[in-house]
């Protein structure tokens, strides 16, 4: 058998911490087999690790006495908070001590500590966030979804990069298609914006397309999909409402066609396809030199478990090492 991945966990993060995170990182200790460091303050997990039979399992716990919480400023809290969870969890992993940090707590804090702490991979301007937009295209990743709102041409083709490794190691494609999401297919629609990333992404070494629009992305038209960070959110959370908007219709419309069971079946199964983020756990920030997840503050054990298990999978591909490798061969290109 192999090294172990080891995780750092910041116990103290989310709405239920840190009951449900102390919860899911021993079910994912139990059931993966990694290796958990649990960070934060330790008698309040040690109570919590006490419902639990943890005597055969790799877990230890690193003390951190104070935790960021939402609304503070995260530049700040580097300086006031030397000790919050989040921090000393990310400090171990730039030191080598454990290979990816999770964190279900205020994303803000998480990320400035990514940024501050790991740093950016060189040639990463912004870090992004982006991945698997909606189950009904299992092949197709969409970036940036959130981010970075204001966004320049060369951005874009970094996140194209992220895309395609993001594509090539975590979904198996060998030469993942990359496209712009414009407002038509043909060469020359789009905003400035996306005008000039087009003559950008034709001079890269990159598997490019061109444009593709909005209805292109469920079809999986591309295998990477990108965008600024503004779009994309609105992307997201058109999809996650039109989930919810569907599955209530549907329960009328079924009522009285099938049972109570039969269609919550349906219902389970829409949301899990229009709500991936939810499923998945969280997501991660890419561009950092280091793998860093952000999972939803009102995440319970499942939700945490799963975010360990997606964590555990990056680093077993080597997502950072073939990131680094594909920016670094990136073409020097003006804008």
């Amino acid at each position: 058998m192999g090294k172990l991945v080891k995780i750092a966990v910041d116990a103290m993060g989310g709405d239920y911490a840190p009951r449900e995170i102390v919860k899911g990182a021993v079910q994912a200790a139990r059931e993966d087999g990694t290796e958990i460091v649990l960070v934060g303050r330790e008698d309040a997990i040690q109570r919590e690790l006490k419902r639990y039979d943890v005597s055969a399992l790799p877990i230890r716990v690193v003390n951190a006495d104070e935790v960021m919480r939402e609304g503070e400023s995260p530049v700040a809290a580097l300086r006031l908070k030397p000790g919050a969870s989040i921090l000393v969890a990310t400090r171990i992993v730039k030191e080598g001590e454990a290979d990816a940090v999770v964190s279900v707590g205020y994303t803000g804090a998480v990320m400035v500590s990514a940024i501050e702490i790991l740093g950016k991979l060189e040639g990463i301007r912004r870090p992004s966030a982006g991945g698997l937009l909606c189950g009904f295209a299992p092949n197709t990743v969409v970036f940036d979804m959130g981010s970075n709102a204001d966004c320049k041409p060369r951005d874009l083709l970094t996140f194209a990069a992220i895309g395609s490794v993001v594509a090539r190691k975590m979904l198996r494609i060998t030469n993942p298609t990359v496209a712009l999401l414009s407002n038509g297919s043909e060469e020359g629609k789009g905003n400035l914006l996306v005008k000039r990333a087009y003559q950008l992404f034709r001079e890269s070494n990159l598997n490019f397309i061109g444009n593709v629009e909005g209805d292109d992305i469920p079809a999986g038209k591309a295998n990477v999909v990108i965008c600024d960070g503004f779009t994309g959110n609105i992307l997201i959370k058109f999809c996650e409402g039109l989930g919810d908007q569907l599955a209530k219709r549907l329960r009328v419309t079924l009522d009285k066609h099938l049972s109570r069971t039969e269609i919550d079946a349906i219902s389970t199964d829409l949301f899990s396809l229009t709500h991936v983020a939810d499923v998945s756990g969280g997501g991660m920030i890419y561009g950092v030199n280091g793998v860093v997840w952000i999972g939803h503050g009102r995440s319970k054990a499942p939700q945490v478990a799963e975010s360990i298990h997606q964590v555990k999978l990056v680093v077993e591909a080597n997502l950072i090492g073939a990131m680094r490798a594909e920016l670094t061969k990136m073409q020097e290109l003006k804008e």
